[in-house]
């Protein structure tokens, strides 16, 4: 079975107190995909615990991959602009 981030963040986000958000960075990045291809973003999402400081491992790129993961709508989901 192949790795799967977005899987990864929901296991992390089931385990997290209540009060974590999701923090909008506008900066550019690049992800690699399964197949070797980089993709460009022009920003990224970092997932926070509610003090503020970073998930390890929350850096993720596409938010409707993460409301999939964790079965919800992206608009219920606690995004805050940088």
């Amino acid at each position: 079975m192949a790795f799967n981030h977005y899987a990864k963040l929901k296991r992390i986000l089931d385990d997290e107190p209540v009060g974590w958000y999701i923090r909008r960075v506008d900066e550019p990045t690049t992800a690699q995909t399964f197949r070797g291809e980089l993709r460009h973003f022009d920003h990224y999402y970092r997932l926070c615990h509610a003090d503020g400081t970073h998930i390890k491992y929350g850096k993720f790129q596409q938010l409707d991959r993460l409301a999939s993961a964790i079965h919800t709508d992206t608009t219920n989901l606690p995004v805050i602009d940088e």
